[in-house]
């Protein structure tokens, strides 16, 4: 539960508005939410954060096959299955996961958050930054094993 629920929840929302972002707008357009300081941006990145590795698609998909298993793995291997710990590893898969199918299927990753001072991203980068910021807390201050 602990693992599952955030990787569904994460990989659904993150594939929804993906869809939905497509589905409304054309690339390169963008929405202001707030002027100047955040918009709604559909783009297609075809590398990994920043654009690094545009147009590398196998060396990702290789990549996160793998690290999809080191954290399976992980989870598989903790004690304490009801922990924060498992709920961070579920979110860093459920973000991999998410830019894993935009990736094979598409070629792409759909991104859509646009804050102007930053590459825009979606809610699978979220979840693996989120996701690997909570596992660090958990190592670091919680003393928790994996």
């Amino acid at each position: 539960m602990y693992f599952f629920l955030p990787l569904l929840v994460g990989l659904v929302v993150d594939q929804a508005l993906k869809f939905w972002i497509r589905i409304s707008m054309t690339i390169g357009q963008s929405i202001p939410v707030i002027p100047d300081i955040f918009h709604i941006t559909y783009i297609e990145n075809p590398g990994a954060a920043f654009g690094i590795l545009a147009n590398h698609r196998i060396l990702f998909l290789v990549l996160t096959a793998v690290i999809v298993g080191i954290m399976c793995y992980l989870y598989l291997s903790l004690r304490n299955k009801k922990s924060l710990a498992a709920f961070s590893l579920g979110l860093v898969v459920s973000g991999a996961a998410g830019n894993f199918i935009d990736r094979f299927l598409r070629g792409t990753v759909t991104d859509m958050f646009d804050f102007q001072i930053w590459p825009v991203f979606n809610i699978a980068d979220i979840c693996i930054c989120v996701g690997i910021a909570l596992l660090c807390y958990v190592l670091i201050f919680k003393g928790e094993d994996l």
